[in-house]
Order: C-alpha cells, then structure tokens, then sequence
C-alpha cells in the first residue's frame, strides 16, 4: 500500500470513530461504588468540606477559587468549532474549558450546589454535539495522521484535555440523569478516549510524555466508565503485552534514581500524568501498590524534580522554558499526593514555597500541616541523578556548596526533546544564573511566535553545540547533530566524590566526533581561606588529526575586564560561522588569549563579580559573540558569550578557575574585592595522569593530580609528575595543599 493510501486510510479510519459508539454507556454496577473516586475520593469530600468551614489556607484557596469560577461560569459559554495551534483563540477556549470544568466539578463536591454540575453538564453536552462533527485539526504539524488532534493541534493536548475533564465528570456524577450521562459519554467521553488510544496506537503505546498523557487520559476514563478493558490497556498497552502502557513508560523513562530521560523541564511536564493516574490506581486499587512499584520510582521522581532546581527555577537543559520552576501546577500536584502517602514533612517546605494548594484530600493535608507547621527544611543535596532505565547512561551532577549550583551534563540524549551538547556545564551563585544555557527557542502558546510551536531556531541553534557550554570541533555539533547517532551513544560517568572541602566528577565522551574523545573533569573547591567557594574545570581534548577546538562560555552580566587588548567590531560585525547555530552569532570583539594566564570579568545583577581564569594554550584566541545575526524576526535572546579558541591542535587542554568574588552595590555607590585572587595556574599531562597546580593571592597553593583513565584500576597506584617531582597517589585523584606545612588531602 503506497503511502498516500495509507495516511488516507488511517484518516477515514479515525473519523470513523465519532460514529462508532457504543448505543449506551456502560453498566452501573461496573463503576466505581461512589463518585468522585479518582484523585478526589467521596469519602475525603466530607471531611474537605468541613474543611473550608475553618479560617486557614485551605479555606483561602476555596473562597478564591469560587469567586472565580462563579465570574467566569456567568459568562456565555464558547465551544467554538478549533481553527488555532498553541495559543489560538480556539485553542485557548478550549483549554481553558477543561480547567474550568475541573474547578466547577470539585465546587460542586464542595458546596453541593447544583449550578456547578450543570455548567460541567451543559457544556459537556456541546461538546458531545460537536465533537463527533470535527474532522483533524486544521493546524496539525504535519500531514501524518500520528500526532494529529481534533480540538487540538496534537493529540498531546486532546489528552491533557481529557485528563481534566473526566476528573470534572466523575465529580458532577451523581447529579446527572441516566439521559444525560448517556449524551455525554457516548458523544464526547468514550470517542476521546478511543481516539487517543484506539485511534492514535503509535503515540499511545510509544515510550514518550505524550503516551503518559494518553494513557493517563484513556486509564481515569475507563475508571470512571467502567471500562476496565480501558484500564488494563492504559497500564499495559493496547495489545495488553507490557510493551507499552503506564507502567512500561515507568520502567524506561526513568532512571533508578527518578531522573526522567528527558531532562527537568520535561520532568515536569510528565509529572501531572505520573502522579493523577498513580492516585487514581491507589483510590481504585490499592492492592496493586502503585506507589511501591520499582521501588517507590513515582515517589524518587517528585523528590528528583525538585533536587533539579536552583531558586526555584528548574535547571533549563534539553527543550526548556527557563521560567517554569517549582510552583508549576504538576509539581504542586506531585508534592501534595507525596506528602500524602509518605508523610515526609521536608515535603511540606516545598509546598511552603510554592504557596499554594490544591482543593483536593491530598492538598487539604498539606494544607492543614503548613497551618499547623510541622514543616521541615528540605535539603537540597549534591550527587549524580544517573541516566537511563538502568541508571548506566551517565547523569547530571548537581554539586552545591553555600549558595552555588554547580551543574554538569553528562547524560543520554534525552529523545527528541535533546540537545547536542555533552558534559555542558551550568553555574548558579547567589541566587541567579552566572554560567547559562539557552533552553529551548518557544515562545509557548504564544501564537504570533510561529504558533506557540518550537521556532525553526530550536532546530537550528538552540540544539545546536556552540549554543553550549563544551567543546565544538572544527564548528560541527556534538553527532553531526543526528538524532539516532545521539540516541545510541552517551558519556561514560567516571566519578563523583563529595568530602573534605572538595566537590569533583569527571566524564567522558568518545564518539561525538569521529577520532575525538575529551574528558571533563569539574571541581567545587572551598576553603575557609577563599572569599568563596571557586570552580575548577579541566577539560583534555586528544584526536587522531589536528582540528580547530572552541569552548564557548555564555554569561550573564556585564562585562568588566580583560587583562588582553580586544580588537573590538565598532562600525560593522559579521557571523561568527555559516552554520550549525555559527550563523546565528555576531562575532563583536576578537582577541589573542594572555599568556600565562587569560582572565575575563563580569558583574551579574545580583552585585556579583566573577573571573574566569584560563591557561592559554599557544595560539589560544578569545571570541566575543553576541546572539543575533541572521534573524530577520528577533526570534532569539541577544545573549552573550565568548569563544576559547585552539585553532589547529590534535590534542589539547582547556583549564579554568571560575572565581565569584567582591560585589557592587549602587545604591552606596560601595565596590569591594573586584579583582581576582588566582595568580597562577599550571598543568601537566603525563599519559593519563594530569596534575592541575593553582596559586593564589593570599599564598594559598593547591595541586590537584587527576586520574581520568578509561582502563582506571583502583588497586594499582598513580604516578603524577610534576616540576620535577613524583607524586603517587591512589584512586581517581588527589588534592595538596602544598602551601601548608603539614599537606591536608582528599581521596577517592
């Protein structure tokens, strides 16, 4: 069957099943015993409306929500035929019908007035008028039938909408006539969820955040319906075999340690589904132990999202939108049900700061514990979260000390919501981004912005290496930018260690480009003798031919100094490059790198300085680019960053203290300690040993010896030399204090 054929057949097949319903729903005795009964149970309703009779933040959140669901549901409703993507019109109606159904149904549980359920029941009815009319969304992506909606753009959001409105559904229950539940679930209910299941069987047996969606949608639906058929399919695919489903999807998308393949933001996004449809499993049943399934994995992700967080903004890798951070919705949701069945109180110091709650039984507890204060602090710790379903597909390292973030990428590609960039490196220091990443090119639900959809950009820089903090050979991206090459290869995590002052990890990467392999090794090193804590990065590059190496560092501020003259762009700039993200940044200012010792500073908005420190290697350049050439519609931030530049080495190595230190403050006009306190800095390569030497104003002189061997024996003793003398060692490295009399270390 030729393709034409087939997406034609596919299509006349999805259509066919607005009138392939069944005559009437499902019988009584197979639903639940009481409504609601998914994530909101009968028997907690009585207690919650007990609840919003005494003053607190439960009932707060009560008085708010009602004021507003009774402006909004006097309004005239709209269930307009969809014509919009993202952040259309249509879309956004849409959208917004589901929440508000969600919020009139849990009113009406609330308050056990009746106008609550008719406005769920009304609209309902429009809904089951229209929807069997709809053919796909005239906005699809694509002309593939795949990923395609009918009230939306895809069929992600068809699921996100159903997600809300069944929950609505089961909450206005039990004041529907047989009549009316009969147009409804037979007119919108039962074909959505046959549409996202039935209908969509690529998306919804896929190991992706959209199948978390649809199963989550087609499993609450088949609860509530009494389609158990429904639930087993949710859990277990369509063919009922394991090979997709809910619980398949929580077998690969997340590691042992509850870090989704995706990376935080996505984490986020996924989250909602994971944790509804596991509550709705628990209230319906309890004996399959949902929440002990792979050893408690929904629970490690609600802790493993909120560890992924700096100031309550998520770390932005991968497709991120920078500005979703803790207080989003699903994590709201995620930590209220975690409280609920693990009883941790740290937990109620994130709902703290969230500031809100839910107007569920799990929000009410959380509710009543902050009212109560029986919060604890919740530590924000430094580790690996490891990558991949059986946590061997390296990871993100996530250091912290004081209040500094210290961030290493070295994890799986992260499918298609990916970037090309491995062992990318970012910095957060009192309480704002100092090292950035740019996260995704969207600006979401934003519909003059190219529909609210990922912009070409995202493709074509944003992905792209330079867009990073690592290394770039010979300007081409991390896998020649090949989704299938990336997906199959991922670094080799060689060590983490957190004692004695000293915070380290190093990884490995050796088939982002052909004959090249380079190591990254990244230290957070405190001293009571330092002004603060600093940063160590050594990054060795080795290859089988000369090429040209760029390190890009993108800041936040504004830059200070240079101990280097720069040969500035004043009249007129160019692009850096044609291609792989190059085209799309102005080269402003060029210089030859100061030998010994390169040092750039820059002051962030939080009154900070901050100095990088770098070796020059010889012929070492530095680049200064600011993001902007070749977009015609400003789709991009003009950010700013700079190029370390090797231009012709087989093998090479990048060495650079991070120093934050002094401050400004211009309301008193005050400015203290604005230079930097590294002096010198030394390296020495001998076969894999490096020694890295690093000296310092006030006297103080480390050597850090560093054994990043891929064949490493942790039995056998190192060697490192260094001006002339030996220094064994054994394990990955080694840190002297080689100013004091008696020398402190630090082993692995």
């Amino acid at each position: 069957m030729n393709k034409k054929l087939l997406c034609r057949t596919g299509l006349l097949a999805l259509l066919a099943f607005g009138s392939a319903m069944p005559a009437q729903s499902a019988p009584a005795q197979a639903r639940a015993a009481a409504h609601p009964a998914l994530v909101m149970t009968a028997q907690e309703v009585t207690r919650m409306r007990a609840e919003i009779a005494r003053p607190g933040r439960f009932q707060r959140t009560f008085r708010e929500l009602k004021a507003e669901v009774d402006r909004k549901i006097a309004l005239p409703m709209q269930v307009p035929v969809p014509r919009d993507a993202g952040g259309g019109v249509t879309h956004e109606i849409h959208r917004n019908n589901s929440q508000l159904m969600y919020d009139a149904g849990v009113l009406y549980q609330l308050t056990g007035d009746r106008k609550y359920a008719h406005f769920v029941r009304d609209m309902l009815s429009m809904y089951a008028e229209l929807y069997p009319t709809l053919p796909l969304h005239p906005q699809r992506k694509t002309d593939s039938v795949i990923s395609a909606g009918r009230l939306f753009w895809q069929n992600l959001n068809e699921s996100v909408w159903l997600v809300y409105v069944i929950q609505a559904y089961d909450a206005v229950l039990p004041a529907l006539q047989d009549g009316e539940r009969r147009k409804i679930e037979n007119g919108i209910l039962r074909p959505v969820a046959l549409f996202l299941s039935e209908g969509s069987p690529h998306t919804f047996n896929t190991i992706h955040n959209h199948a978390t969606w649809a199963t989550t949608a087609v499993g609450m639906t088949g609860y509530v319906l009494g389609e158990r058929e429904w639930v087993e399919k949710a859990l277990y695919g369509s063919d009922k075999s394991g090979k997709g489903g809910f619980l398949r999807q929580l077998d690969e998308l997340f590691s042992p340690d509850g870090y989704y393949n995706e990376g935080p933001y996505y984490q986020r996004y996924a989250l909602l589904p994971f944790v509804t449809f596991a509550k709705a499993i628990e209230t319906n049943e309890p004996q399959r132990k949902i929440f002990s399934y792979r050893d408690g994995i929904i629970l490690k992700a609600v802790d493993t999202t909120i560890q992924l967080s700096y100031n309550k903004l998520f770390f932005p890798i991968n497709d991120a939108i920078k500005d979703k951070g803790i207080d989003t919705v699903e994590l709201v949701a995620g930590v209220a049900i975690a409280y609920s069945v693990t009883g941790d109180a740290r937990l109620l110091d994130i709902a703290r700061r969230q500031d809100r709650v839910l107007l569920t039984g799990d929000g009410m507890r959380v509710a009543q514990a902050l009212d109560a204060r029986r919060d604890q602090p919740f530590r924000f710790t430094s580790r690996i979260f490891h990558d991949g379903p059986q946590g061997k597909e390296g990871g993100l390292v996530v250091m912290r000390e004081q209040d500094q973030a210290l961030v290493l990428k070295a994890t799986a590609q992260g499918m298609g919501h990916g970037h090309f960039d491995k062992l990318n490196w970012l910095f957060y220091d009192k309480g704002a981004e100092i090292v950035s990443d740019y996260g995704a090119a969207r600006f979401l639900n934003i519909e003059a912005k190219f529909g609210g959809r990922y912009l070409p950009e995202n493709k074509t820089y944003a992905n792209q290496t330079i867009a990073h903090n690592t290394l770039v050979v010979d300007e081409g991206s991390h896998y020649g930018g090949k989704l299938e090459l990336a997906e199959a290869n991922h670094p080799e995590l060689l060590y983490f260690s957190d004692k004695d002052g000293l915070k380290i990890s190093a990884a490995r990467v050796d088939q982002a480009y052909p004959g090249v392999s380079f190591v990254r090794t990244m230290a957070q090193l405190s001293d009571a003798r330092l002004r603060l804590p600093i940063v160590l990065d050594v990054l060795t590059v080795q290859s089988d031919k000369k090429h040209q190496f760029d390190l890009p560092l993108h800041y936040k501020g504004h830059l200070i100094e240079t101990n280097f003259a720069l040969d500035s762009a004043t009249q007129s700039m160019a692009p850096l490059g044609k291609r792989n993200g190059y085209q799309y940044l102005w080269l402003k200012a060029r210089a030859a790198a100061a030998a010994p010792l390169s040092q750039i500073t820059w002051l962030n908005d939080n009154g900070r300085f901050y100095t990088l420190s770098t070796l020059a290697e010889p012929g070492m350049q530095v680049l200064f680019t600011q993001i902007g050439a070749n977009d015609p519609n400003f789709n991009l931030r003009n950010e700013n960053a700079f190029v370390l530049r090797i231009p012709a080495a087989q093998n090479a190595a990048f060495v650079s203290v991070l120093e934050p230190h002094g401050g400004h403050d211009p309301v008193s006009e005050m400015t203290s300690n604005a230079d930097s306190a590294v002096k010198q800095i030394r390296h020495s390569r001998t076969g894999d040993i490096d020694a890295v030497h690093l000296a310092f104003a006030n006297g103080m002189e480390w050597l850090l010896l560093l054994n990043n061997s891929s064949s490493f024996d942790p039995k056998q003793t190192s060697l490192a030399r260094f001006e002339g003398k030996d220094y064994p060692f054994q394990g990955r490295f080694k840190l002297i204090a080689l100013a004091q009399a008696k020398a402190t270390e630090s082993k692995q």
